[in-house]
């Protein structure tokens, strides 16, 4: 075993330019931990947040980004029931914001944030679900409770979980409305699942009202904390409105009063951990994609750690629907 290995080690805020690769310690396992040898990983908006210093107190330099991972289990600490060369996803619990994340050969987790797996799908594909797989299925399952036959609007569908909530909702079988704002991406949604891909204007409200007269069963909202006193208008009595993100970058509604909730209508929210995404259902994940029936985008795929400024170059500029990979291992 070498004794370095190449990451991304950031000792300050840089420029795309400044995620420059150079050699650090491989990392030691401890009690209650896992090595993984990282061979994909997604890029966050988080990562480029916390690139440009711009992150909140919870994120420390000098750091390793990277707030999820797949690979396989390199060693394991003491009181850690798995063995060398299994599959392992792994994200939350500190990632790459308060321990070093997966922009490395190795990194090292806590044991409670590692999900086993086995598919034959390639580093690519697998690379690009950790996060947003658990955020969806964590918001559909935990915040909205979502059962089949009911409907369920997706507020930023376009979004890389917004896209991965349409997927599961239809799975599930949910009528699924999803919209965005831009008509180029109406067939995007279609094919990921939607049954009414809607354009978000200024007859949205009045277009789903259409759609779903007695109101829907839950929102999933992406787009704005402001857009949610006409997301709670939409909900049926009984329903859910599930705060995720905000697109906009509006994450609270100054003066908000509890009485704009509407009687019987439940307002919460999702952030989620690791364990919200279990083993068994990470597996009936996989075994769909493979399948072909749960669909899920990539935006794009780059190989190697020296590749990874052009990914955030990519992310920031393109913006293409999907999720943007960075595979160290081949596929």
């Amino acid at each position: 075993m070498p004794e370095t290995m190449r990451a991304i080690r950031l000792t300050g805020p840089v420029d795309i330019d400044g995620l420059i690769v150079s050699d650090v310690p491989i990392p030691e396992v401890r009690p209650g931990w896992v090595r993984i040898h990282v061979m994909a990983f997604g890029v966050n908006e988080s990562e480029v947040t916390s690139r440009k210093g711009e992150s909140g107190p919870d994120f420390s330099l000098p750091r390793i980004l990277g707030i999820e991972a797949v690979g396989v289990v390199d060693a394991v600490g003491d009181g850690v029931h798995l063995a060398p060369g299994q599959k392992v996803a792994s994200l939350m619990g500190g990632l790459g914001r308060t321990i070093d994340g997966s922009y490395a050969e190795y990194t090292v987790v806590d044991a409670a944030n590692v999900i086993p797996f086995d598919t034959d799908l390639g580093w690519d594909v697998v690379g690009a679900l950790p996060e947003m797989l658990q955020t969806a299925h964590g918001a559909i399952t935990t915040g909205l409770r979502l059962a089949a036959g009911q409907r369920i609007l997706i507020h930023g569908g376009t979004s890389t979980v917004g896209l991965t909530a349409i997927a599961i909702a239809h799975q599930l079988g949910a009528t699924v409305i999803a919209t965005t704002r831009a008509p180029a991406s109406i067939d995007l949604l279609k094919r990921v699942g939607a049954d009414y891909a809607l354009i978000d204007d200024e007859r949205l409200s009045e277009t789903v009202a259409e759609i779903a007269p007695t109101g829907v069963d839950g929102v999933l909202e992406f787009v704005s904390a402001h857009s949610l006193p006409a997301m709670l208008a939409l909900i049926r009595a009984g329903g859910t409105v599930c705060f995720i993100g905000s697109l906009a970058d509006e994450w609270t509604i100054a003066q908000f009063s509890p009485f704009e909730i509407p009687n019987g209508v439940h307002l919460t929210s999702y952030a989620g951990r690791a364990s919200d995404l279990p083993t068994d259902a990470l597996a009936r994940y996989l075994a769909a994609i493979e399948a072909g029936t749960l669909k899920i985008v990539i935006a794009g795929v780059y190989s190697g750690l020296d590749e990874v400024a052009t990914a955030h170059r990519a992310f920031e500029g393109e913006r293409r629907p999907g999720k943007n990979v960075v595979v160290l291992a081949a596929t």
